[in-house]
């Protein structure tokens, strides 16, 4: 479609504009009767967030995203200009978007009067029309609104009272768009006062003139709930004023999870054939699933979905440096990997004070166990549950008996993070039982040693998750030996410093 250069040209062409809600809602149903996606990138909300915004673009209101950290407010709302038309037409030069056919500012207004519909016209595109800011205590009202210019004046030589020298903020520069403030409890309440009237007229006032500029303008806002008492508040008569109010939530399922890091983390690396089995990124998950529910972790405060993004990337990263280090070819994670991921913890999860007493590395150890643990049982035996009949002494004991024997027995296994793959292999192939209980519950892992590998040590650390068997970790070396032998030699060691 050709472009019209001025207002006789676009009124030649039968164009009809119209508010920025209503072109969001005509195109919302025009893509729901398409069949196509909304949102694309957004994960785990097809049930529970889109719907109430799809509403809430149908009655054409604005928006508050309320929810904790790292639940995807930003990228809600950095989507929505998807939602607007792809260019739309404003008079040349103007500050504010004007709409050609119902001019609002001083200079577009008198240009129109002087020229007529041979006024020159403009198209900008949707990411124009989309502006954010992030709510902060130094945000002013000239930010948002705007104020009087003294630089405009004396450049263009007009009086104070003149509405040539006033420069628009933020939100009339989004004039026919979409403008989002994020952590919305973090502006002054002063602040938040001055947007009542944007939200309820529609218009804007600046300083002392006796004019209001109606806005056409959609406006979203975010806000994490704990920020009310922690770091600001959101005052009532604003939060009234804001039509809907939508809560967010993290990944309910381990599956939307997975496809939440899959879609974000850095995973490729280079030339390196990067291989990760689905329950190392199952427990990457897990950990956060634990921390939301431990009472060691602030759970006002939330575990940011970038937990197990960042767990993954430095997990991976671990398995890089070990393969730039063993000249292999093949990145592999391993169980052996998951200290790796600490940082990553640690950086993500606000403690209680029962956590700050017990420290931060040690309830991150503690999460990612708690993790191996759920994790094992989709595809092995609980330990502590399950038994079997021997066929010899018509005893019960425990599939996973000849392993701890083998441990009791005064064998111990060292795995370190650096180890070369062959190594690592032939250290766990001194097991007895290890191999065999694997491919019994993994047969697929026979056809890739790299996976068989890591499971048996899975095997081995969930072991000791379950108080079967004794693990130590000095530096990047892990040490799997027999548990109550541990338990005496700590309790000697303890009685010689003694």
């Amino acid at each position: 479609m050709k472009q019209s250069r001025t207002i006789a040209e676009l009124k030649s062409s039968k164009y009809r504009p119209c508010s920025v809600k209503d072109e969001m809602r005509n195109n919302l149903i025009h893509h729901i009767q398409k069949g196509e996606k909304l949102f694309p990138g957004i994960i785990g909300y097809d049930q529970t967030v889109i719907p109430s915004i799809i509403n809430a673009i149908l009655a054409k209101h604005d928006i508050l995203l309320l929810g904790l950290r790292g639940q995807a407010k930003s990228r809600l709302v950095r989507a929505l200009p998807l939602l607007l038309d792809e260019f739309i037409p404003i008079i040349k030069g103007c500050e504010i978007n004007d709409n050609p056919f119902h001019p609002v500012c001083k200079r577009c207004i008198e240009l129109v009067h002087t020229q007529g519909d041979d006024v020159e016209i403009e198209w900008i595109d949707r990411n124009s029309r989309f502006s954010e800011k992030l709510a902060t205590p130094d945000v002013t009202m000239a930010d948002l609104i705007g104020d009087i210019d003294p630089i405009k004046a004396a450049t263009q030589r007009l009086h104070y009272a003149h509405e040539g020298v006033i420069h628009y903020g933020i939100i009339p520069r989004t004039n026919r768009g979409i403008f989002a403030i994020n952590e919305l409890p973090d502006l002054q309440p002063r602040i938040q006062v001055g947007l009542f009237n944007i939200l309820e007229e529609k218009d804007i006032q600046i300083r002392g003139f006796n004019i209001r500029i109606p806005i056409d303008v959609m406006i979203v806002f975010t806000a994490n709930p704990e920020d009310y008492t922690n770091r600001g508040n959101l005052i009532t008569p604003l939060k009234d004023r804001i039509d809907s109010q939508i809560i967010t939530h993290y990944p309910k399922t381990l599956e939307d999870a997975i496809a939440i890091t899959q879609q974000e983390a850095w995973i490729s690396r280079n030339s390196h054939d990067v291989r990760m089995p689905h329950y190392i990124r199952e427990i990457i998950e897990q950990i956060g699933f634990e921390a939301r529910r431990s009472e060691f972790v602030d759970q006002k405060s939330g575990v940011s979905a970038r937990l197990a993004i960042s767990a993954m990337e430095n997990i991976i990263s671990n398995a890089e440096r070990r393969s730039l280090y063993a000249g292999e070819t093949v990145i592999f994670p391993r169980i052996s990997d998951l200290p790796s991921a600490l940082p990553a913890v640690t950086g993500k999860v606000e403690l209680v004070l029962e956590g700050e007493l017990e420290g931060s590395l040690k309830v991150g150890k503690a999460l990612m166990g708690k993790a191996v643990r759920s994790v094992f049982e989709k595809y092995f035996p609980n330990p502590l549950e399950r038994k079997i009949r021997s066929n010899k002494s018509g005893e019960d004991r425990s599939e996973y008996q000849p392993i701890v024997h083998w441990f009791e027995s005064g064998n111990k296994i060292e795995l370190g993070d650096d180890m070369p793959f062959q190594e690592y292999c032939s250290a766990l192939e001194k097991v007895k039982g290890l191999r065999e209980l694997v491919l019994k519950y993994m047969p697929a892992v026979k056809e890739d040693p790299y996976a068989l590998a890591t499971t048996m040590e899975f095997v081995l650390d969930a072991l000791h998750q379950y108080s079967k068997i004794a693990k130590d970790e000095i530096q990047h070396v892990t040490v799997y030996k027999d548990l109550v032998g541990s338990i005496f030699q700590q309790h000697e060691e303890s009685f010689e410093e003694k």
